[in-house]
């Protein structure tokens, strides 16, 4: 087992790497489980692991009970997030409550933001089933729920107690949600470290066949990577917007295609590729980079082109993108692989000419 440490100005709080995991939650959790907690899980991922979590509770002596959601990207919005808050209140959970989120991304973004406003701040851990959200969205605080005019713009930085990411449940992800995570393991490499892409084009076969060893470093490198970057920039004033790579293309696919259609890491990857292209357009990549990082994501079963709308659809979501500032789209894009940057875009041209090959005629 690795463990990881966040520091935050919030607090610091421990990352758990490893196997088995989950049958350890006694011992692991005991430190930052209060005397009551609620278990928010979803209707796939509640029969494989729900029971195991409640008997590691009964153990300590925790008394808890268990709201089960409905799954899919399309279930991130209010109408879900109330069912949370319902289920809190009808079982008098209380202030001190430890909310639970045994999921993946959906599940861990709604939680920690019920946890961030109910009673104006419940304790919470992280108990992520995916990979995606074991190297991403259970590591650093950002919790939100979806907008049919964007992803993720209602939330809060909130950081959880602890992040249990058992490995032994990647075995039961279907292939293209182990792609989807990939994504983001890939996103790490390409924006600040060029030693792990590389490491990644030599173990991308090992991963694909989820080998322990090679799956345990992937995990470690991302949420080792992640917590340096969220410890220097907690609210994402800085540096942390770098974890955005491919985002803003990546969400703009997410919200016209409708949330669920397209896995988050799959907008993602098609989005770091137009996020290449466009640092071509810039003169800072060259075509060989990005024909080295489009090989890559194709070997993780990756799309590597995004669905085909029109300029004025792609505009229309990207000026909706949480990174916009006095009204000024702002992308992150890269030097070179191995080193993201922040522009700031006011010519529309450079985005119709990295997008041009895929806009609706």
């Amino acid at each position: 087992m690795h463990t990881l440490t966040v520091n935050t100005p919030s607090h610091a709080y421990p990352i758990f790497i490893g196997s088995g995991l989950l049958e350890q939650a006694d011992t692991l959790l005991k430190p930052y489980l209060s005397k009551s907690a609620a278990i928010i899980s979803n209707e796939t991922v509640a029969p494989l692991y729900l029971h195991t979590l409640q008997t590691a509770l009964d153990k300590l002596g925790i008394a808890h009970f268990s709201i089960i959601l409905p799954d899919g990207e399309q279930y991130k919005n209010w109408q879900t997030l109330n069912l949370i808050f319902d289920g809190l209140m009808q079982h008098r959970a209380e202030r001190k409550t430890t909310l639970i989120a045994l999921g993946g991304g959906v599940i861990g973004d709604m939680v920690g933001f019920a946890a961030a406003t109910y009673q104006r701040g419940a304790p919470f851990i992280q108990i992520p089933t995916t990979l995606l959200s074991q190297v991403d969205s259970s590591v650093g605080g950002k919790t939100a729920i979806n907008h049919p005019l964007g992803k993720n713009m209602i939330g809060a930085f909130y950081q959880p107690q602890a992040v249990l990411a058992d490995l032994s449940v990647l075995s039961s992800l279907p292939p293209r949600e182990l792609s989807a995570g990939l994504a983001e393991v890939i996103k790490y490499g390409l924006l600040g470290d060029l030693a792990f892409f590389e490491w990644l084009e030599a173990h991308i076969d090992a991963l694909m066949q989820q080998e322990p060893a090679a799956l345990a470093e992937a995990v470690r490198r991302s949420c080792a990577m992640k917590a340096e970057i969220v410890g220097q920039d907690e609210t994402e004033q800085g540096i942390r917007a770098w974890l955005n790579l491919g985002h803003t293309f990546g969400h703009a696919i997410e919200a016209e295609m409708g949330y669920g259609v397209w896995l988050h890491g799959e907008a993602v990857a098609a989005g770091m590729v137009l996020a290449c292209r466009l640092a071509e357009q810039q003169g800072r990549l060259n075509s060989a980079d990005t024909a080295r990082a489009t090989a890559l994501l194709q070997k993780a079963r990756l799309p590597v082109a995004p669905p085909r709308f029109s300029f004025e659809r792609w505009l229309a979501h990207m000026q909706h993108d949480k990174k916009v500032s006095s009204g000024i789209m702002r992308f992150i894009g890269l030097n070179r692989l191995g080193e993201a940057n922040i522009s700031e875009i006011t010519d529309t041209d450079i985005l119709r000419q990295t997008l041009a090959p895929y806009l609706a005629p």
